[in-house]
């Protein structure tokens, strides 16, 4: 049983989260688009007016990962805000290690992330999952999400920084 904490991240936990992050994209097969750097991540995260939030979940040194690693999990989220409904957390990302799987901690990261809604009074929490993730899906299913895919019909979209450019300059 592995004994865990969950805290605010810290600056000197950006190589960590990068390490997570390239992780979970390794486990999305898409590891070759992560293209943020640990400044990257020091200065939108931890600056006067911060573009994210994270919480990690560590261990102690005696559990630590067979590569040494004491930070086994974390969330990324954001707040942003719907014109329908008003404030939403929004989940960007949430990984835990494979070998601390099974003990609580995803449950204990997202317990926290709700009570952090809440206590913002944000209406909802937002996130996505990808389609073949089956095992993320059931454990969102299981806490209350709703597929808004199936549901409303919503579909994902996102135009890249070329394209930004592009019609920035556009007279």
């Amino acid at each position: 049983m592995a004994n865990f904490i969950l805290r605010k991240a810290e600056p000197k936990d950006v190589s960590d989260i990068l390490r997570l992050i390239k992780e979970l994209a390794k486990f999305e097969e898409m590891e070759d688009q992560v293209l943020l750097t640990e400044k990257d991540l020091l200065d939108d995260g931890f600056g006067e007016h911060p573009f994210y939030h994270c919480v990690v979940a560590e261990v102690p040194n005696e559990q630590q990962s067979s590569e040494g690693h004491t930070v086994v999990g974390f969330a990324m989220y954001y707040f942003t805000y719907d014109p329908w409904i008003g404030k939403l957390l929004y989940l960007e990302d949430f990984y835990v290690m494979k070998e601390y799987r099974g003990y609580g901690m995803g449950s204990e990261i997202l317990k926290k992330l709700s009570h952090t809604a809440v206590k913002t009074r944000c209406s909802s929490m937002h996130f996505i999952v990808a389609e073949w993730n089956k095992p993320s899906i059931e454990f969102y299913k299981r806490r209350g999400a709703s597929d808004l895919s199936s549901e409303e019909g919503w579909r994902l979209f996102k135009i890249d920084k070329q394209y930004l450019v592009k019609m920035s300059s556009e007279e």
